[in-house]
C-alpha cells in the first residue's frame, strides 16, 4: 500500500494530509508558523507511516512558508530516497485567488498566467482543501518554489 504526504503550507491553517494508494486517509489541520509545524508533525507521522512519497504546494502564497516547505520537505525526500512532487495552490482551492502581499491577492488570467491584484467588492475567497483523491496530471516534477514575487521599485 503506498503511502503518500501531501502539504498545503502556503496559508494558515497548514493542511497535512496522508493518503493510502492515493485516497486521502487522515488529515492534520495546524495552525501557526511552517518552521514550527512542520518538523513536529512530520516527525510525528514518521513514527506512525511508512512514506512513500511527498506532494506539496509550491505556491504562490506565504513566500517564507513555501521557502521553509520546500527546504524541509526535499531534504525528507532525499533522505528517504522517495518522489518528491509539486501542485499549485489554485489546484487547490477551486482556482480562487491566494493571499499576496497587503491586501493583494495572486489570481489566474484568462490565459492562465499568473497575476496579483486586489479583490473585486464581491469577489468570494476559498479556502485550500485536501483532495480526497490524489490526482497526478496536477501535479509536477518541478518542485522548485513558485514565489511569484512582485518587482521592487
Amino acid at each position: 500500500m503506498k503511502t503518500t504526504l501531501f502539504i498545503i503550507s502556503i496559508a494558515n491553517p497548514i493542511l497535512i494530509g496522508i493518503y493510502k494508494d492515493d485516497t486521502l486517509e487522515e488529515t492534520f489541520q495546524c495552525d501557526g508558523k511552517t518552521s514550527d509545524i512542520l518538523p513536529h508533525t512530520i516527525d510525528t507521522i514518521l513514527k506512525n507511516h511508512t512514506l512513500d512519497e511527498i506532494i506539496y504546494v509550491n505556491g504562490p502564497g506565504s513566500y517564507m512558508s513555501i521557502k521553509i516547505a520546500y527546504i524541509f520537505l526535499k531534504t525528507l525526500s532525499i533522505t528517504l530516497d522517495i518522489p518528491f512532487l509539486a501542485i499549485s495552490g489554485f489546484d487547490t482551492n477551486g482556482n480562487s485567488p491566494i493571499k499576496a502581499l497587503g491586501q493583494k491577492y495572486f489570481y489566474l488570467d484568462s490565459d492562465s498566467e499568473i497575476k496579483m491584484r486586489f479583490l473585486e467588492d464581491d469577489e468570494k475567497v476559498n479556502s485550500f482543501k485536501l483532495p480526497e483523491k490524489i490526482d497526478y496530471s496536477l501535479c509536477f516534477k518541478d518542485t522548485l518554489p513558485n514565489y511569484q514575487l512582485p518587482a521592487v521599485y
